[in-house]
């Protein structure tokens, strides 16, 4: 019987570099030709939330693992400060094998608990992604009552939530309900099409749901600047809009 272990390692195969705790679930991915390139399917997803903000002042993090977001918004947003939040030290020193730039004036990867900086961070970010997973899954500090409310309170006002979920999950109907508990129920739900992951997008203090033809110009205009389809992540935002939103 192999026991898991927190403690990450290093595999390649066929170009690609993983992060894993153990041999069945894979934590990062990183194409080695092409270290900013978002290689798992959900990491794009998660950068629907530019739809919404396409220019947000401050985008924070909760769980660096490889670094594919932190690197991708360092990258394709150069007026953006990004913080990274990572609770294992063993994660942060991989941080050059994955490329991860440097800490700067406006990048920076910090050890500690992501459910402690959203309760004690005045920085007020406008984008807070939430994808912090261990070799159990998904910590309890990170989907508890009080953590949600926390990151709504963390949040710049019109700030956005962007949480990864895996649709399987035994409480997955719990957390979500946390979730829309504190942002009432300000939420979106896109199924990252890979069979595991849905990714939740919780939007503060403002105008909800966003409007179709507001999300399809910002897709028009991104795409003059990224290399994500993101006329493609329109449609599946689009598609998971309330039927109210025109």
């Amino acid at each position: 019987m192999k026991i898991k272990t927190m403690k990450p390692y290093l595999t390649e195969s066929d170009g690609i570099l993983s992060l894993q705790f153990d041999e069945w679930s894979t934590q990062s991915e990183m194409s080695i030709e092409g270290p900013d390139e978002l290689v798992i399917p959900y990491t794009r997803v998660i950068m629907s939330f530019l739809l919404l903000a396409p220019s947000p002042r401050h985008v924070a993090m909760i769980g660096l693992g490889g670094g594919s977001l932190a690197k991708y918004c360092y990258r394709y947003l150069p007026a953006t400060e990004i913080t990274a939040v990572e609770i294992n030290p063993d994660v942060i020193a991989l941080r050059n094998e994955f490329a991860i730039p440097a800490d700067d004036a406006r990048f920076r990867v910090l050890l500690g608990d992501g459910a402690e900086w959203v309760a004690d961070s005045t920085s007020k970010p406008d984008v807070l992604i939430v994808d912090g997973f261990d070799a159990d899954g998904l910590p309890a500090q990170l989907s508890s009552q009080r953590f949600y409310d926390d990151c709504f309170a963390a949040l710049a006002d019109n700030g956005i939530m962007v949480v990864n979920m895996w649709k399987n999950y035994p409480h997955y109907d719990e957390y979500l309900a946390r979730i829309n508990n504190c942002f009432a129920g300000n939420s979106l739900i896109v199924d990252a099409q890979d069979g595991f992951n849905h990714i939740l997008l919780a939007v503060k203090n403002t105008a909800f749901p966003p409007a179709a033809s507001t999300i399809r110009h910002h897709a028009n205009l991104l795409c003059q600047s990224h290399p994500l389809n993101f006329q493609a992540l329109a449609n599946m935002l689009v598609r998971a809009l309330p039927v109210c939103a025109d």
